[in-house]
């Protein structure tokens, strides 16, 4: 009978060991509560819930404590568990060049075509990049991680991803949740710094409307855009080529049920898994580091230095452009690549100093021009470490 408590009793205390319970720790909370955070703000926000829903449940799911050495096969770093090979198409890079192909499906460059002088606002934005890649060098963190880093000014996740897996997998995860966490909160850090840097008479400038683009330009631009850029930046190949194919697809009318599927279901599957990855691998024993939260601190910098860069540059563009041709700075902001939300915020603050001055068509140039940018900017610092 004695023998037949013990087991019972080994039994019970063999089982509590493998419960979450026996192997939490404050970094699991930590983590369960940001997790949780990123939820409400998608559901009662409405800050990016295609994206900070996945990623807030897949901190959940990353966080759930278990018993490491018991080699259960279920963390997103345990070889050979579900998690870990969907995390595959993150760590290889897999997952960003699909979203590119969905993001060209989607994408009109119409307004872009119709006053190319704006795509100059998307490659003015990428100075947060750079910005932050000299702040992260001066702190510590070596030229390869610095990279990684300064690409979050660019606020485009899958380029974050896919540079951070070449430069610096062993910041990945911190570096995807923050370029992602930044993108989410584009309406509340970037109106801030474009009311900053500009006055009242700059706020109220009406641009001319944008000439109507023809077919056959939109239909030669995914063509000559792949061939400039990646003549310049081959390392950026994957993920340019994908977009302008995406675009083709788009704009050449024959294909679109290729179009159709891109932009819509494959898109939405690439982004349930590497939302759920990305957050999963913020696993408290492996991401809760210093780095991480410099990490952090590093891409606010890097996306405050962007936007203030895009408003700037315009400003200066201004100096040289004749009256009726200028351009409104609340567009400076829209050269982060986070479309369409930055866009949408240069409207919204155009739209309190005048409720008749709508800058959201003109606004999405820049903001296009800044996806491209984003990832011409990955491919050169790609091309100086590898």
């Amino acid at each position: 009978m004695g023998q037949f408590f013990e087991f019972i009793s080994h039994g019970i205390e063999q089982f509590f060991l493998y419960t979450a319970f026996a192997n939490m720790t404050i970094g699991h909370i930590v983590m369960i509560a940001v997790g949780l955070v990123f939820i409400y703000l998608a559901i009662t926000k409405e800050y990016e819930p295609l994206l900070l829903v996945p990623i807030g449940f897949g901190i959940l799911v990353g966080n759930i404590p278990f018993l490491e050495s018991a080699k259960l096969q279920i963390g997103i770093y345990e070889p050979g568990s579900v998690l870990n090979y969907l995390y595959f198409g993150v760590i290889k890079g897999i997952y960003p060049p699909l979203i590119f192909l969905g993001i060209g499906a989607m994408t009109d460059f119409s307004t872009l075509l119709s006053n190319p002088k704006l795509m100059l606002l998307g490659a003015a934005a990428q100075v947060g990049i750079f910005g932050a890649y000299m702040i992260a060098l001066w702190i510590g963190f070596i030229p390869e991680q610095a990279a990684a880093i300064g690409i979050i000014g660019g606020a485009d996740g899958p380029t974050a991803i896919f540079l951070a897996s070449k430069l610096a997998p062993e910041l990945l995860g911190a570096i995807a949740i923050s370029a992602y966490s930044y993108m989410a909160l584009v309406p509340v850090i970037q109106p801030p710094i474009m009311k900053l840097l500009t006055n009242d008479k700059e706020r109220r400038i009406r641009m001319k409307p944008p000439r109507s683009v023809s077919k056959t330009e939109k239909i030669l631009f995914p063509i000559v855009g792949l061939l400039l850029t990646t003549f310049i930046t081959p390392s950026a190949l994957p993920l340019l080529g994908m977009l302008f194919f995406g675009n083709l697809l788009k704009e050449s009318g024959v294909t679109k049920r290729l179009a159709d599927t891109a932009k819509g279901p494959l898109i939405d599957i690439v982004t349930i898994l590497i939302g759920l990855t990305v957050g999963a691998s913020t696993q408290a024993t492996t991401f809760l580091t210093p780095k991480s939260i410099g990490i952090f601190a590093l891409g606010a910098a890097s996306f405050i230095i962007a936007t203030a860069g895009g408003v700037i540059f315009v400003k200066v563009m201004n100096l040289f452009l004749p009256e009726g041709s200028k351009i409104n700075p609340l567009i400076g902001n829209a050269g982060v690549s986070a479309v369409p939300d930055s866009a949408r915020v240069s409207q919204v603050i155009g739209l309190q100093y005048d409720p008749t001055n709508h800058l959201l068509m003109h606004a999405m140039a820049p903001n296009v021009a800044g996806v491209i940018g984003s990832a011409v900017a990955a491919g050169i610092l790609l091309s100086f470490f590898m």
